[in-house]
């Protein structure tokens, strides 16, 4: 482990680790040009395994010094500070008190969160396994907010619960966001929808026959891709039919 568990130490071993030609991969992959989703991020060029495997050293990482890699205008180093946060949670035995100040951090500054990949990292287990067994409030806030990455962090965020076979707010929230115009969201929920119905097909299947025709073509496919071939042409259909 590093022992000195600082953002400034962690951005210098990002640093070392930087290559140009990434970059300009990952400038052009998260969509950083004008009026792109990702409009004026900054790269310097790390592949997201080896920051995983920094990720490990700085495991103990304060809070102060993650929400300073957070402000960073690089992308890499909010990665850093989400990924660390990510694999602390999924750990049974992480004390309350560090699940909650990782959970508040992401709430508090979500301003920093701002590709969907942040908000995988972060949603994806952080989130629900902090909200398992509290009031789901800040779902239902993100779901309706005009910010597109506080949107698919209320779909996403519901992961850890659809593991646990607690599906309601995967579909309540997936009612709020079906007519969303944004394709990251509809790929959002239409995973969260696929995952749902993987621990209850039926309800995914009442979910279909009401929304099926109208939901975007996007989320009902990602929705339906485990379906075997009648049924992935039924629901199109009904899709079609009203294109």
């Amino acid at each position: 482990m590093a022992t000195n568990l600082t953002a400034k130490a962690f951005g210098e071993k990002l640093q070392a680790m930087a290559s140009a030609e990434e970059a300009q991969k990952s400038l052009r992959y998260f969509k950083t040009e004008k009026g792109q989703y990702g409009e004026g991020d900054q790269f310097i060029g790390v592949r997201m395994g080896n920051i995983f495997k920094l990720v490990v050293e700085f495991a103990d990482m304060p809070i102060a010094e993650l929400e300073k890699l957070l402000d960073s205008p690089i992308h890499e180093y909010r990665a850093g500070a989400v990924s660390i946060m990510d694999k602390a949670s999924r750990k049974k035995k992480l004390p309350d008190e560090r699940r909650k100040a990782f959970f508040d951090l992401y709430v508090r500054r979500h301003d920093r969160i701002n590709n969907w990949d942040l908000v995988d990292l972060g949603a994806l287990h952080m989130v629900g396994m902090y909200l398992k067994d509290k009031p789901r409030d800040i779902l239902y806030r993100w779901a309706t907010s005009d910010n597109i990455w506080e949107r698919r962090s209320a779909i996403v965020g519901t992961a850890h619960l659809i593991r646990q076979k607690d599906l309601d707010d995967t579909f309540k929230i997936a009612e709020i966001l079906v007519s969303d115009t944004h394709d990251l969201i509809h790929k959002g929920v239409g995973w969260m929808l696929r995952f749902a119905g993987d621990k209850d097909h039926a309800r995914l299947l009442a979910f279909l026959d009401k929304h099926a025709a109208t939901m975007p073509r996007t989320m009902l496919r990602y929705a339906i891709e485990k379906f075997d071939a009648g049924a992935r042409n039924h629901y199109m259909n009904l899709k079609n039919a009203t294109s």
